[in-house]
């Protein structure tokens, strides 16, 4: 996928690209409002980006306390910009 019209689009197929990282999975999953499934994803990995994605979720689901920590495992602060934006940021940042 090269830009983030792509991967919005890509919203109304049934599975994910296999091709996507598993990052981009996760927020895959998210976008189409599969929660459970995009934290699947990343709930077993350690890595910074898995972290970031992770603490997203958790900031969705309203958990703040887990979102910090995540945050914190990814050497980031919690952002004060809309979910929607951060959703966006992490889609351009792992295309």
């Amino acid at each position: 996928m090269k830009n983030i019209d792509a991967f919005k689009a890509s919203l109304v197929n049934e599975h994910p690209d296999v091709n996507l990282s598993i990052q981009l999975k996760a927020l895959w999953y998210d976008g189409k409002g599969d929660w459970n499934k995009a934290h699947q994803q990343v709930d077993h990995l350690n890595d910074r980006d898995a972290a970031l994605v992770h603490a997203y979720l958790h900031r969705k689901e309203g958990d703040l306390w887990n979102a910090g920590y995540w945050y914190n495992r990814a050497g980031e602060q919690m952002p004060d910009f809309t979910l929607e934006e951060e959703w966006e940021k992490f889609v351009i940042k792992f295309l």
